[in-house]
């Protein structure tokens, strides 16, 4: 459940133009549901008395802002490059997902704290049933967003979207463990399991707040793209008849889009028409691979190499 966020991305299906609507529905659904859940959570909150579903109704009060945020950073990561900003907003999508990861560590912190009071003078479950039925219903309109989410990463690669996703994951797991712990609590007089179930959808909620921070961070710091992207455009570069050699690769990729660019070895006797044209036909066939990617292709007359990549040889 907590894999790296991009596992799903199939960049090369990718098309920036029509990623731009599927992310922002995305970001209204996510949106929509966390306000339902609020609701319904808060009513069975005040009926049944659990800390569990109380934990619950907190995380999803955070997800609402979280989702406004995010809404707010899809947003802006779609708008196109302008004069203050030639390499467009994607980055404004692993801002967003940061603002998620913050808001997911403080409603860890903020349960820890509920339930170990109550751990201290543990209060009799009210009501288990009705508790029980609120729950089924979130983890019904839960599931059913985070498979719009899934679809919606696979088609757009958004970073927010994903990190999204990942948070209502987590909810699911949250909402199976508060059922867990209203029927221990509820039907056993256990009174310990509502607060001890509450304290592990804590952790849980910490450790997938950690997988945010890692994936955007690596965004904002221009992470190079995955090795089976980089070997792809390799093969792709070395195969083209006129490439004697490729160096130099360099990739990164701000929220739907990718930058791509490398030097070519080229024919040293050819016409700068000729090499032109080779720099040419090799971008047009990354562009197939990657829509909408911004390609920079450098052509080196064969045996003048000056490599400025230190770290590939």
């Amino acid at each position: 459940m907590t894999a790296p966020i991009h596992s799903e991305l199939d960049r090369a299906a990718i098309d920036i133009r029509r990623a731009a609507p599927l992310m922002k529905r995305a970001a209204w659904a996510s949106l929509s549901v966390a306000a339902l859940l609020i609701a319904i959570k808060f009513a069975a909150g005040l009926y049944t008395g659990s800390v569990a579903i109380l934990s619950s109704l907190v995380d999803s009060v955070l997800d609402l802002v979280a989702s406004a945020v995010n809404l707010f950073a899809i947003s802006q990561a779609v708008s196109p490059a302008d004069r203050q900003h030639r390499f467009g907003h994607g980055k404004a999508e692993a801002i967003g997902s940061l603002v998620q990861a913050a808001v997911m560590a403080g409603s860890a912190a903020f349960v820890v704290f509920e339930a170990s009071t109550r751990l201290l003078d543990p209060p009799q479950v009210r009501n288990p049933e009705a508790g029980i039925g609120v729950m089924a219903v979130s983890i019904a309109a839960t599931a059913a967003l985070v498979i719009y989410q899934r679809h919606v990463v696979r088609k757009t690669g958004s970073t927010a979207v994903s990190a999204d996703s990942l948070h209502y994951v987590s909810d699911l797991l949250t909402n199976l463990s508060v059922i867990a712990a209203l029927v221990i609590a509820g039907y056993t007089g256990f009174a310990y399991a509502d607060p001890l179930f509450a304290i592990g959808i804590a952790l849980y909620l910490a450790w997938s707040a950690y997988s945010i921070l890692r994936v955007s961070f690596n965004v904002l710091m221009d992470k190079e793209l995955p090795d089976v992207d980089r070997d792809t455009i390799k093969a792709l570069v070395r195969a083209h008849p006129g490439v004697i050699s490729l160096h130099d690769l360099r990739t990164r990729s701000s929220g739907p889009n990718v930058f791509i660019q490398f030097h070519v070895e080229v024919d040293r006797d050819l016409s700068l028409i000729e090499a032109h044209r080779i720099v040419d036909d090799i971008e047009g066939e990354l562009l197939e691979k990657y829509p909408g990617a911004e390609v920079i292709i450098h052509a080196d007359p064969q045996g003048v190499v000056e490599r400025r990549d230190h770290f590939e040889r």
